[in-house]
């Protein structure tokens, strides 16, 4: 039999998925708590006892895809020795990571919030922050190891990075296993990296 805090981990993780599947579809505007409760197969009221209110649920939804992406793609990357190949590693993981009906989250709630003062919107450029640091200190290795060439900083190399891998994806949702190669091709050119499209007929 279940215990009490499996079946609150059980019921979270179904709210947490079905809100980012809307947010993914439809932003956070448009995302009404009950329809996530429905869809998640339980209860306005069940959510409620876990979430105060729509800003809650969204910054838990936030954190759960992070971890997520950290568990699938990160984990793809610290395997790499070579940091171009890390980087490599993390276009083709994130291209099949957002396979996913709610992995576009961070992107959706970014393009919705910005320039706006919002604690969702702060949190999401906080996220991107991190991995802006992540890319650019995997780049600043590949420069040092002499497979990315000199040129913009670490830090501009690596926004560019983001939104080749990011546009890359989301024009080849529905094109498995070509999102991958692709999205890999996109951000080797971005990175200055020669010979790394790899044959995707």
């Amino acid at each position: 039999m279940n215990t009490q805090a499996e079946r609150r981990a059980r019921s979270r993780t179904a709210l947490l998925e079905s809100a980012a599947v809307g947010i993914s579809r439809s932003g956070y505007g448009n995302l009404a708590l009950e329809q996530v409760a429905r869809d998640a197969g339980y209860s306005r009221g069940a959510l409620y006892h876990q979430f105060r209110d729509k800003q809650e649920l969204t910054l838990a939804v936030l954190e759960w895809i992070q971890q997520a992406w950290a568990d699938e793609v990160g984990a793809l990357v610290d395997q790499e020795t070579d940091p171009a190949a890390a980087l490599l590693a993390m276009a083709r993981g994130h291209a099949v990571f957002c396979r996913r009906d709610f992995a576009r989250v961070a992107l959706a709630l970014r393009v919705e919030f910005a320039g706006q003062e919002h604690p969702v919107g702060a949190a999401v450029e906080a996220a991107y922050a991190v991995l802006t640091q992540i890319c650019a200190g995997h780049i600043a290795a590949a420069r040092a190891a002499g497979s990315v060439p000199p040129g913009p900083s670490e830090e501009v190399l690596a926004r560019a990075f983001i939104g080749a891998l990011e546009g890359t994806v989301v024009a080849l949702a529905g094109t498995a296993p070509y999102d991958a190669e692709l999205a890999a091709r996109a951000v080797a050119g971005v990175l200055g990296l020669p010979n790394e499209g790899k044959d995707v007929s």
